[in-house]
């Protein structure tokens, strides 16, 4: 199994893989677009599945990342997978109406005001029975981390806020499901499906993941479990919200 950089990213993708696995029923070789694509997990994943990928990042630094492992991937699978320079906010100039089957944009609302513009190009260039894959951070359970931590002022803070700032010290914002679902229904791309993403494992140190296959295996399948039903999803750090046209 693939290591990224700790528990709490180990999580996130391993998660997020199996709950997509579970909506690409279709069993076709899809068009996809990773808006934020960082290190490239997500898109080789896919692409080693047989589907088509665009990554786009607006890091020279993360794309290097990305672009190194997929230099190591074989020729079919490098094939199936492009990688550019730039942000959200450019996919409706670079794309027309309807080029994605799949879009993905993991990690990268909470870093936008508002992110309210880039959605709007994102459902644009998404086709009729195309997915839209968001990993927001939940502003539904935004006190949790704070409070199990024991830090209660920020606890306090953010029952009341959708503003706080993340493990690298950046200012972010987190998204409450109710207004993303409004907002993804106001763009003809209504939510199907969401999921948690780490129930569990948000407060623990990045080094504490198990060395032992099988404590892994066991956590990863506890985390899933959760992510999937109430009320524990209620209160995950993250949420994996799939929308569809």
């Amino acid at each position: 199994m693939e290591r990224h950089g700790g528990l709490h990213n180990l999580v996130r993708h391993e998660l997020v893989t199996r709950q997509l696995a579970e909506q690409l029923t279709r069993g076709i070789a899809l068009r996809v677009l990773d808006v934020g694509c960082a290190e490239g997990t997500q898109a080789l994943r896919l692409a080693r599945a047989g589907h088509f990928v665009t990554g786009i990042d607006p890091d020279p630094a993360t794309l290097g990342l990305a672009q190194q492992a997929l230099s190591a991937e074989p020729p079919e699978v490098r094939e199936r997978v492009q990688l550019l320079t730039g942000d959200g906010h450019q996919v409706g100039r670079w794309f027309g109406p309807r080029s994605f089957d799949l879009v993905l944009c993991h990690g990268t609302l909470m870093y936008l005001p508002d992110p309210d513009p880039m959605l709007a190009s994102v459902a644009r260039i998404l086709a009729p029975g195309g997915l839209l894959s968001l990993l927001v951070r939940n502003g539904d359970a935004l006190a949790m981390r704070a409070g199990l931590m024991g830090d209660w002022r920020a606890c306090q803070e953010a029952f009341d806020s959708t503003r706080y700032t993340n493990r690298l010290g950046l200012p972010a914002r987190a998204d409450r499901l109710a207004e993303l679902s409004g907002t993804l229904a106001g763009f003809a791309v209504p939510v199907r499906h969401w999921y948690g993403v780490r129930v569990f494992t948000d407060t623990m140190p990045d080094e504490a993941a198990p060395v032992d296959g099988r404590q892994l295996a066991q956590l990863l399948d506890a985390e899933e479990r959760a992510g999937r039903q109430d009320p524990y999803r209620q209160v995950a750090a993250l949420l994996h919200v799939v929308a569809g046209k």
